[in-house]
């Protein structure tokens, strides 16, 4: 199976369409998506259109679009992107809860016949407590995974189009439920669903109700006990992680460290601390500042205390990162979903300097074992 690729759809405003932009300005765009004045709550076409081609173009399959407050609805986003697009899939981020399954199945398959069934699903049971509360939602960390376990099993009710829906669980009732609308795509009847978190709940979640488990990028001996659990359940796993690719390893180091911020930051302000209710935000605030961020040689964990684990970085030269990848599809991990800085720059080198490396040493695997 050969390796896929995804990437994070810019923030609104993180794209400049016609002039350069500066690897620290990109950032800032992203790390800053949560204030008032931040163009991020606005949806951004022109911006992301651009995005979107050029990742295309690239060989990105599909973008993954967030959920949260700060921004507009993935939903309707998808539905956009989808119509400005050709070939680009569109993971849009949920967060199961905040809607009826049954009405959520209606619109993802709405949207699957708008789209030409370009879409994928991103299941997140909440991470901030502020935030939850603020959708009305006040179940527990536990509790919301197992009200997601339920959540997705109508769901996959629904796309099993076997008559008559009728589930009574502890968070969903659904007596005969009927939806005329199909999910349509050219090669499956449901979307894809990547469930995305690290704890023990989460994992329960995805390997019972999911295609993928979407977590942060770690050493590889470190997931390897994960991904062997996955694929002996038939899902896949999916590693989130940033790129800082350039021509020398130093060139990259020293880009990586320019986002490093020039004063200390009181953990209780970083934006790490708005995460206040997940494992995957838990394990980044136990990485200390002083500690030794390089968990291997071309895997950087420098900004995860500031800003989350999902800056966790590959960082090096084209062959250098191009290695890296190919030794976790080793272990068995087989998606990714990328980002850099600027998004627009990083996902064009990728796909021009590291995406053919693996290619063609995912043929040359393939020759050999013919």
């Amino acid at each position: 199976m050969d390796l896929r690729f995804h990437w994070m759809l810019p923030k609104g405003g993180e794209v400049a369409v016609d002039k350069p932009q500066t690897v620290q300005a990109a950032a800032r765009y992203r790390i800053e998506s949560i204030s008032r004045t931040s163009p991020a709550p606005r949806p951004d076409m022109e911006g992301w259109t651009h995005f979107a081609r050029h990742a295309e173009e690239a060989g990105i399959e599909s973008v993954l679009i967030s959920f949260s407050r700060y921004e507009p609805d993935p939903l309707v986003t998808a539905c956009a992107l989808g119509q400005a697009t050709k070939k680009l899939k569109f993971i849009a981020a949920y967060r199961s809860g905040l809607m009826q399954p049954a009405t959520f199945v209606q619109q993802v398959n709405t949207l699957s016949a708008l789209i030409e069934g370009r879409v994928a699903l991103n299941i997140v049971a909440g991470s901030s407590t502020a935030e939850q509360r603020g959708y009305g939602d006040y179940l527990e960390h536990d509790e919301r995974y197992a009200r997601a376990e339920e959540f997705l099993a109508v769901c996959r009710a629904f796309w099993g189009n076997e008559g008559d829906v009728n589930f009574a669980g502890e968070y969903y009732r659904v007596e005969q439920g009927k939806l005329h609308t199909p999910f349509v795509a050219s090669d499956r009847s449901a979307p894809e669903i990547y469930v995305s978190g690290h704890s023990p709940p989460a994992e329960r979640v995805a390997l019972s109700q999911s295609s993928c488990l979407l977590r942060v990028a770690d050493i590889p001996g470190k997931l390897q006990p994960t991904v062997v659990r996955a694929r002996q359940h038939g899902v896949e796993v999916c590693l989130r992680l940033c790129v800082l690719c350039r021509p020398t390893r130093e060139e990259a180091i020293s880009v990586a460290e320019s986002l490093l911020p020039s004063r200390d930051i009181p953990k209780q302000e970083r934006s790490v601390a708005i995460k206040d209710d997940s494992q995957m935000y838990m394990e980044a605030r136990t990485i200390s500042d002083r500690s030794d961020k390089w968990l291997t040689r071309s895997l950087w964990t420098g900004l995860v205390p500031y800003n989350g684990p999902v800056w966790t970085a590959l960082i090096g030269t084209p062959p250098e990162i191009a290695g890296a990848i190919l030794e976790y599809k080793r272990i068995g991990v087989t998606q990714f979903i990328m980002s850099g800085w600027p998004e627009l720059d990083e996902v064009v080198t990728f796909g021009r300097e590291v995406l053919p490396l693996v290619r063609q040493a995912e043929q040359s695997q393939q020759k050999h074992r013919a």
